[in-house]
């Protein structure tokens, strides 16, 4: 038995992760830790609408560089959270929309349930599009535990 943990370095990813881990403890079990890289695009200006000629000047890309150091990072923090409390666990890198790249993990590696937080690090947008949790929920084969 597998569960998989969705990671974004947020607060709630990390309460996923901490209870995921002592439920895998309890049975006995592994971790498949996840982080997708879908590098951000921010808008580095005001509230106010801006015109197309005015919006290469306000957004700014992350380096999808800087995205994968950052996500290796979690991901090791990850391990290492697991692996002190007995815990194995096995990692892996993700490129695209969460909710894309996630459900189709916990198909090709047979999980049997998989770990969420509430509101990950794109909470502010949440309104917009949706939250990757509620989206999971939605879109997931195996049971989805959202953790807040």
């Amino acid at each position: 038995m597998t569960f998989l943990v969705a990671v974004d370095g947020s607060n709630a990813s990390d309460h996923a992760l901490a209870y995921a881990t002592d439920l895998a403890a309890r049975l006995d079990t592994d971790l498949y830790v996840v982080h997708a890289v879908e590098p951000a695009v921010v808008d580095t200006g005001g509230d106010e609408p801006t015109g197309f000629d005015d919006a290469a000047g306000r957004l700014v890309a992350e380096a999808v560089e800087d995205a994968e150091a950052n996500a290796e990072r979690v991901l090791e923090e990850a391990a290492e959270y697991a692996a002190e409390a007995g815990v194995a666990a096995e990692t892996e890198l993700l490129y695209g929309p969460p909710l894309q790249v996630i459900p189709d993990v916990t198909e090709r590696e047979a999980v049997e349930g998989l770990f969420v937080g509430h509101r990950g690090l794109s909470g502010r947008y949440e309104g917009l599009v949706g939250s990757v949790a509620k989206g999971l929920v939605e879109r997931s084969a195996v049971p989805v535990t959202v953790v807040r």
